[in-house]
């Protein structure tokens, strides 16, 4: 479906398409077409609710233990998946990656904002001999930025950018030739002060709008240079902060902001917790009254009333990127022995499930494979691995990595060096502990509070409030904190 309807909407030389000058027209038949698309993805995914199931090795083979053929009930539903675009998995996976990113190159350095201009020479020749206007296009502006934000009137593009260590920028003196905030001299630069006019200027707002809803004064050098908008003289308050070279490169607005800490990347990913603009009531009819009805459906989540412009419509029928991020970030998962996630079929057997070759052998498992049979893989710890060892989907094993770059994203584990087995792990000074607790305990990691204030802390960096209030509870159920005020006071 995707690939009849981005056929439809290309521009072919000799032919005329209806479809492609009805100015609003488009813009409604593009949203209708994405939206057939999107509800026919939807209704897959909730189709294979039925089918597909998830649940660890270790209760298949128990299951199995207890004679158990039919396992089309054992295991939970898989919703909407991480790899479902924009879904609230994708969001939540993409923003793990980009603070995973912090750990390995420190905070972003700059925070960048482009902005589509619709006056851009290419689009003016584009539709030189149309009557249509840049915004009937929505099909050739989508084309003209990489990562975008869909919901404003015009596309744009957040990036946050990091700088080598050795390129950092500590000090004013080293950023003000590469950010500036005020209004460049007329006489000396008339190109830049025109853009700067055109592009760059806020506003009016404080006195001179009070509905304006920024109302916060910026403390700017008042140099006497001035430009005009609808009637007011702004000064340099009202400049959005830009680069010199990239302004007159692109001509359009760009902010560019410099940057130390991880909130630019929480901003990036803010409707993580905002969710999509949507606003919906319900009546559901029941006959049960004790039926439970707060049973969680992403997909309906997802789907209910969400918004959906003809810019964001037309760059996903085109298939276009909506995030990307150098270098990647590959995913670590962690597990307790035996206790790795299968995804099976409704109607599989058993046995076969069980026996299948790959079903036993984890990364994590793998890499302490790695570990038993090569001394330079016990050099690394289990999240430094994939720099120097690529993992084999077909084959189900770590192979030395000869080309490219990644880094590594895992949720929590041990910074141990190269552990061959998981009874290893819970090895002190030679006594093998019966559980991971007790082997925590031997290496002096819980003896206080300490341990839950340092994890509700490092939490904090990239966890929402919801989260945290939830971590805080989960450690709380635990029941393993001494004193659960000191903790709340010290987070």
């Amino acid at each position: 479906m995707r690939e009849y309807f981005a056929y439809r909407i290309q521009d072919r030389d000799h032919s005329f398409s209806l479809i492609l000058n009805s100015k609003r027209l488009l813009q409604q038949f593009l949203v209708d077409a994405y939206t057939m698309m999107e509800t026919e993805r939807l209704y897959y995914i909730r189709r294979q609710q039925h089918v597909l199931r998830c649940d660890s090795y270790e209760n298949l083979r128990n299951q199995k233990a207890q004679g158990a053929t039919d396992i089309s009930n054992v295991g939970q539903r898989v919703i909407l998946p991480s790899s479902f675009t924009c879904g609230a998995c994708y969001m939540l996976q993409n923003y793990l990656e980009a603070m995973s990113l912090c750990k390995w190159f420190g905070y972003p350095d700059f925070f960048i904002t482009l902005t589509c201009n619709p006056k851009w020479p290419e689009i003016k020749r584009f539709l030189k001999d149309t009557s249509l206007q840049p915004e009937d296009r929505p099909d050739i502006l989508c084309r003209l930025k990489g990562e975008s934000n869909f919901r404003q009137s015009l596309l744009h593009s957040h990036i946050c950018l990091f700088m080598h260590p050795e390129n950092k920028l500590p000090t004013v003196e080293l950023i003000d030739p590469i950010i500036s905030a005020e209004i460049p001299d007329r006489i000396e630069d008339p190109e830049l002060y025109s853009l700067v006019n055109e592009f760059m200027i806020h506003g009016p707002c404080r006195a001179e709008n009070m509905n304006c809803p920024c109302m916060v004064d910026k403390k700017r050098r008042n140099d006497g240079r001035f430009v005009e908008k609808s009637g007011v003289r702004l000064d340099n308050r009202s400049v959005v902060p830009y680069n010199k070279y990239l302004l007159k490169r692109y001509q359009e607005h760009i902010n560019i902001e410099w940057c130390n800490q991880g909130s630019s990347i929480k901003y990036l990913f803010k409707y993580i917790n905002k969710g999509p603009d949507r606003a919906t009531v319900a009546v559901v009819p029941t006959n049960n009254e004790c039926e439970n009805n707060d049973a969680l459906d992403e997909i309906a989540e997802y789907y209910d009333c969400r918004y959906l412009s003809a810019c964001e419509a037309s760059r996903r029928i085109f298939k276009y990127d909506v995030h990307c991020i150098y270098p990647s970030v590959f995913r670590l998962p962690f597990h307790f022995p035996n206790q790795q996630q299968i995804v099976y079929g409704e109607d599989d057997d058993i046995d076969d499930v069980i026996d299948k070759p790959s079903v036993a052998a984890s990364k994590l498992t793998s890499w302490m494979e790695c570990n038993a049979i090569g001394s330079e893989a016990r050099k690394l710890t289990y999240v430094e691995f994939p720099t120097k060892f690529v993992w084999i989907l077909n084959g189900r094993f770590w192979k030395r990595r000869k080309v490219g770059k990644a880094i590594d994203r895992i949720h929590s584990v041990s910074p141990k060096l190269g552990p061959t087995s998981f009874d290893e792990i819970r090895t002190v000074n030679g006594e093998t502990h019966s559980s991971f607790r007790d082997a925590c305990y031997a290496l002096g990691l819980l003896d206080d509070d300490n341990e839950y204030i340092d994890a509700i802390k490092e939490a904090s960096h990239y966890g929402s409030g919801f989260y945290l209030r939830f971590l805080f509870a989960t450690l709380w159920m635990c029941n393993s904190m001494s004193n659960q005020e000191v903790i709340w006071k010290n987070t």
